[in-house]
């Protein structure tokens, strides 16, 4: 058994021009969730970003937006995991991946970042550990490395934007087992899912 999550990031650049790009794929995530469980987001500056919680199974689970640029997300992860002595293995960090296909979805435990800045970030930031959980939203590669920037930073098409609401469809009905530490039957579910 995993350790339970008590911190669910989602990864995003702020401001109204990036809400709907691919590399906000991890703050979609997060406000679905936040939407399932009729919580509403707030900005708080102590943590750089946008936070919630909500009750599950007794226990309270934060929910985290960053409002810094991508390359600054552990700003905003270690201000609210310090203060709420949330240790690195109870934070999930939801983000874009490049390697998945839309409509994919990888749930994984650590891992090196991949070239992810919001992933190096928070790693830097939290004193080098890499333990925390990933829920990896896949956004497809563009096929050339001199394109991933503007890939990342473009909005996906009306057919992989379904694809990629699917799947995180898809990873909210398994939020109960991961917030309490089921990974492994988490994983399953998600890591076997196929986009129709």
């Amino acid at each position: 058994m995993a350790d339970p999550i008590k911190l669910i990031v989602g990864l995003a650049n702020p401001g109204a021009q990036y809400a709907d790009t691919r590399h906000n794929a991890g703050a979609w995530y997060v406000n679905a969730l936040a939407r399932s469980r009729s919580v509403s987001l707030s900005e708080d500056r102590k943590y750089f970003g946008l936070t919630g919680s909500f009750t599950e199974q007794g226990e309270t689970i934060r929910l985290l937006i960053p409002t810094t640029f991508m390359n600054r997300s552990g700003q905003a992860t270690a201000a609210l995991a310090n203060f709420f002595r949330i240790p690195v293995t109870q934070m999930l960090v939801a983000h874009d991946e490049l390697d998945l296909a839309p409509g994919c979805i990888r749930l994984k435990i650590g891992g090196g970042h991949g070239g992810h800045n919001g992933l190096r970030d928070i790693v830097s930031r939290h004193g080098n550990q890499k333990d925390f959980v990933r829920l990896r939203i896949g956004i497809g590669h563009p096929g050339n490395a001199a394109l991933v920037t503007p890939h990342v930073l473009g909005k996906p098409s009306q057919d992989d934007r379904i694809l990629i609401e699917r799947a995180i469809d898809e990873a909210l009905r398994y939020t109960g087992e991961i917030v309490s530490g089921e990974l492994p039957r988490a994983m399953n579910g998600i890591n076997s899912f196929k986009p129709q």
